[in-house]
């Protein structure tokens, strides 16, 4: 099947128009075989000063604060209907940079689309309270936007994480500006479109890729006043870094490497599908990914022997050479060379270290960065592999003895504390692990978050804030206490 983008070059959206970058153009590169897709505009820092500046305007003159929520509401939700109505082009896009099968680019733009339409139907409800008191003074509280908030965004959902962060922002009505990565910048130019198309104030969003340099120069912008990250832990550093002389209030996720646990009630035929969704969508780069296993002693064998059969039962290849909207058998590429790398070399440690490799561990030799889904076992709780966010198609599996042991292996990941999957049949062996495991997200027998109307964040070094849900918008506006003396 060949497919190629509608068009050879593709711009920046900075303050309201469609331009070119100062730091000149770039190619995008097909991560499942190297060829370049298109051109894309790399903003610099006089753009990023340009759309920090429109964006202030936007604010200070309330073309965007003083509408209704209800007109806001209006627009979030056009944004999502021009995206259901590109839908066909969307998820191509989706699918020709970034590597997932055409299926699951489906599922994230309909994820987009529900995030538009939720926070679209959200935006009226941003309430504050009135404060008991005597009568000679009547003291409320109101919500009202930061102002100008800048959005630094990852590769490997380029629609839905992008609409995740602006949705919200935009209705509590703060003013965004949004750096792509440069691994998948175009598929945000149809988020622009549709902001273009929604009828936003000029300037209220700008969507550019840059450099790290550049993004550098957002988060450090003195006339910016709040901060979105989503990325690596390593980048979320050097981000924090750079904002921390403007005290600014932010929202980081640096994912992790959440555990699952299985007990020895669990099901295995519960399991099995949501280890296919929970492990290899996306060859497993996404931040909750199911890359520890933890597994009562009495069904270990049974557990590996399964998970092996899962992981030798998926096809890998180009995701554009997938379709259809239901999931399939079927797995892309990684997103690029360093990536694989990056995986293969955690997969060596493991080994190293004693674990055994019973299923893929090695690449596909084929043009582009594809491997094999893997399975690990005899895992050593302390190797890297199960430290670290492994961001690729590996499940490690880790033998436990009693509940306690499986808590402590849960918790005792450096970077961990965003989801926990648990699988029992025991309500009150569920809710004892809930209550003492470290995760943003306790779910049991599934590995699916929820809706746009869940909170998502961790716990930890998984970063902090909520990114879905009505505490989303919390996190997107500040209050303001009004003391009115009446007598």
């Amino acid at each position: 099947m060949t497919r190629q983008l509608s068009q050879n070059y593709w711009p920046n959206f900075v303050a309201g128009t469609f331009r070119h970058g100062g730091a000149g153009k770039f190619g995008v590169r097909d991560p499942s075989n190297g060829n370049t897709l298109a051109e894309q505009a790399l903003a610099d820092a006089v753009d990023i000063n340009h759309a920090v500046s429109e964006a202030r305007r936007v604010y200070e003159t309330g073309a965007l604060t003083n509408l209704h929520p209800g007109e806001r509401g209006a627009m979030l939700r056009k944004v999502g209907q021009f995206l259901e109505d590109n839908f066909d082009a969307v998820r191509e896009t989706i699918t020709l940079e970034q590597g997932k099968p055409l299926f699951e680019a489906s599922k994230e733009v309909r994820f987009a689309v529900a995030i538009f339409d939720y926070f679209g139907s959200m935006a009226q409800s941003l309430e504050g309270r009135s404060v008991p008191g005597d009568a000679s003074r009547f003291d409320f509280t109101v919500y009202e936007p930061f102002g100008v908030s800048a959005q630094i965004m990852p590769a490997h959902y380029p629609v839905y994480i992008l609409s995740r962060t602006l949705a919200v922002a935009l209705a509590a009505g703060n003013s965004c500006v949004m750096k792509t990565s440069e691994l998948a910048p175009i598929s945000a130019t149809w988020l622009a479109r549709a902001v273009e198309s929604a009828g936003f104030p000029a300037g209220a969003v700008s969507i550019f890729c840059a450099d790290r340099e550049a993004g550098a120069a957002l988060a450090s912008h003195s006339d910016i006043n709040h901060l979105v990250f989503v990325g690596t832990k390593e980048a979320a550093a050097a981000v924090l870094a750079n904002a921390a002389n403007n005290y600014l209030p932010n929202i980081v996720e640096v994912g992790g490497t959440s555990p699952t646990l299985f007990f020895e009630d669990g099901s295995i035929d519960a399991f099995l599908p949501e280890a296919r969704l929970g492990l290899y969508l996306n060859a497993g780069q996404f931040c909750c990914a199911m890359y520890r296993v933890i597994v009562h002693e009495s069904r270990y064998e049974e557990v590996v022997g399964r998970s092996v059969e899962l992981a030798e039962s998926l096809k890998v290849g180009p995701g554009i050479e997938s379709d259809g909207e239901d999931f399939q058998p079927y797995m892309g590429p990684l997103h690029t060379e360093r990536q694989l790398q990056k995986v293969l070399g955690l997969v060596n440690d493991a080994t190293n270290g004693g674990a055994r490799c019973v299923s893929g561990g090695e690449r596909i030799l084929r043009e582009g960065p594809f491997m094999r889904p893997t399975v690990l076992r005899d895992v050593d709780p302390c190797l890297r592999i199960a430290q670290e966010e492994v961001f690729g198609p590996v499940m490690s599996v880790i033998k436990f003895r009693t509940e306690e042991e499986a808590i402590r292996i849960a918790n005792g990941a450096r970077h961990s504390g965003l989801v926990c999957n648990v699988f029992t049949q025991d309500l009150a062996r569920m809710m004892r692990v809930a209550r003492q495991v470290r995760a943003g997200h306790v779910i049991w027998n599934s590995s699916t978050v929820g809706g746009p109307d869940v909170p998502f964040g961790g716990f930890g070094r998984s970063g902090h804030g909520s990114l879905k849900g009505r505490e989303a918008l919390l996190g997107y506006a500040q209050r303001k206490n009004i003391l009115l003396q009446v007598s």
